[in-house]
């Protein structure tokens, strides 16, 4: 790509950025806890917060910089890094954490940096509760859900997951 085509990419993905702020702006307008579902939807649309967003809402909202960050880093469900391609969640809940479930996420952690994986191909990911006590521990893969793991199995996982054309 010519410097010229990446900078004509990049204008139009900034122009797009701002145009999906201004029409969620506008839909949500006025009404109670706007903020939160402005972040929500435009998160839906590019898959995290670009770091942009939270100026382009200051602007178009009229509230303080400062005020859009407490929202953005409150929540655990918003992101200001682009996810990796594949998602892994592993759950922290206090039935999960009993059972193990830190010793799963350091062993996906060393398969993950032994198979030397690049950054951008997974977002690991650590969350309170998916709701699965009775399969503790458990992981979320891709939105796919696997209990009652132990570390030694957590290689078979990704490696199913893998042949399965989804890692």
């Amino acid at each position: 790509m010519s410097m010229g085509t990446e900078l004509d990419y990049l204008l139009e993905w900034v122009e797009s950025l701002q145009s999906k702020v201004c029409e969620v702006v506008a839909e949500w307008e006025g009404r109670e806890g706007n903020l939160i579902m402005i972040l929500h939807a435009i998160q839906n649309e590019f898959g995290y917060l670009p770091r942009g967003v939270a100026n382009e809402l200051a602007k178009e909202m009229g509230i303080s910089l400062a005020r859009i960050y407490e929202v953005i880093t409150f929540y655990n469900y918003f992101r200001l890094e682009p996810p990796g391609e594949h998602t892994i969640q592993v759950c922290t809940g206090t039935a999960c954490y009993l059972k193990g479930s830190a010793e799963l996420h350091a062993e996906i952690e060393r398969h993950l940096s032994l198979r030397g994986r690049a950054e951008s191909d997974f977002h690991l990911e650590t969350v309170r509760c998916i709701g699965c006590c009775g399969m503790a521990p458990a992981i979320v893969v891709d939105g796919e859900t696997h209990g009652r793991l132990i570390r030694q199995e957590v290689a078979g996982v990704l490696r199913e997951k893998r042949k399965g054309g989804q890692l």
